[in-house]
C-alpha cells in the first residue's frame, strides 16, 4: 500500500479542497451546528412535521451528550433532559402520526 506524501495529514484530497466556500457570505453557523436534511419519506404535512421534530430531537440529544462528556452538566442532568425531550417526541408522534392510521 502506498501513502500519499501530503504533509497536512488530512488525506490525499486535502490539497484539492477549497476553503473559499466558508468565505462566500452564505455560510450559516446554525446550519453547521444543527444541520437539517431533506425529508425523503412519504410526503404529508404530518410526516414532514414529525421529521423536523425528530431531527431537532437528535440534534439536541447530541448537544446534551457533548455537554455531559465535556463535564459541563452532570450525567443525571443529561439523562433528565433527554428523558424530557423523549417525552416531547413521543407526544409529537402520537399527535401527528396516529391520525394517519
Amino acid at each position: 500500500m502506498t501513502r500519499n506524501s501530503d504533509s497536512s495529514g488530512l488525506g490525499p484530497d486535502a490539497d484539492n479542497v477549497s476553503d473559499t466556500s466558508i468565505n462566500k457570505g452564505d455560510f450559516n453557523k446554525d446550519d453547521f451546528i444543527l444541520p437539517r436534511y431533506p425529508y425523503r419519506g412519504e410526503f404529508s404535512p404530518e410526516h414532514l412535521a414529525f421529521n423536523a421534530n425528530l431531527q431537532e430531537f437528535a440534534a439536541r440529544v447530541s448537544l446534551i451528550c457533548n455537554l455531559e462528556t465535556g463535564g459541563k452538566i452532570t450525567s443525571q442532568d443529561a439523562y433528565d433532559q433527554i428523558k424530557g425531550l423523549w417525552k416531547e417526541l413521543k407526544a409529537s408522534k402520537k399527535n401527528l402520526l396516529t391520525q394517519d392510521q
